[in-house]
C-alpha cells in the first residue's frame, strides 16, 4: 500500500467522530521504483493532508520529509524527488493501520489493507430493509389487485 492511499482512508467505524489519519504500524515496507511525474506531484501536493503523510512515512522508516511544506517548495528538484519517493514508492507490504480514536488495527497482508468492519463495528440498515420489503410486497400486490 502506498502512502497516497494511506492519505486517503480513515475508519468507518459506527460512532467514530474522527478516524483519520490512521497509524501505521509497519512490519515489511519494500522500494518499488515509479517513474515520476511533476505535474501529478504537484496536483497530489494540495490533496494530501501534510502531517499525516510526514508522521506515516516516518511510521515506515523514512525521514526525509520537512515537517513542514508549502507549495513553493514544489520548485526544488531535491524535494519533489523525496516526495514522490514516500508519496508513490514506498509501500507497505505487512503490518497494520490503526483507528486513531478505538485503536481498532486493519491488517495490511501483501500490501492490501483489510478495512473490513465487524458486524457490531457497522450502522443497522434494518429500518431500510423493511421499509424496502414493505415497498416491494405493497407493490406486488397492488399489481396483483389491478392486474
Amino acid at each position: 500500500m502506498r502512502l497516497l492511499t494511506h492519505n486517503m482512508l480513515s475508519s468507518n467505524i459506527k460512532g467514530v467522530v474522527n478516524g483519520f489519519p490512521l497509524r501505521i504500524e509497519a512490519e515489511k515496507v519494500a522500494e518499488k521504483t515509479v517513474e515520476m511525474n511533476g505535474e501529478f506531484l504537484k496536483k497530489m501536493f494540495e490533496k494530501v493532508d501534510w502531517k499525516a503523510f510526514v508522521d506515516a512515512s516516518r511510521a515506515m522508516g523514512y525521514t526525509e520529509l520537512p515537517e513542514d511544506a508549502d507549495s513553493s517548495m514544489l520548485d526544488s528538484d531535491e524535494f519533489l524527488n523525496r516526495f514522490h519517493h514516500a508519496l508513490l514508492e514506498l509501500h507497505l507490504e505487512e503490518g497494520a493501520l490503526v483507528c486513531p480514536e478505538t485503536g481498532r488495527r486493519f491488517p495490511v497482508s501483501k500490501g492490501i489493507p483489510n478495512m473490513l468492519l465487524h458486524e457490531d463495528e457497522t450502522l443497522k440498515v434494518v429500518a431500510v430493509k423493511f421499509t424496502f420489503f414493505l415497498l416491494t410486497h405493497v407493490v406486488s400486490f397492488g399489481w396483483a389487485v389491478l392486474g
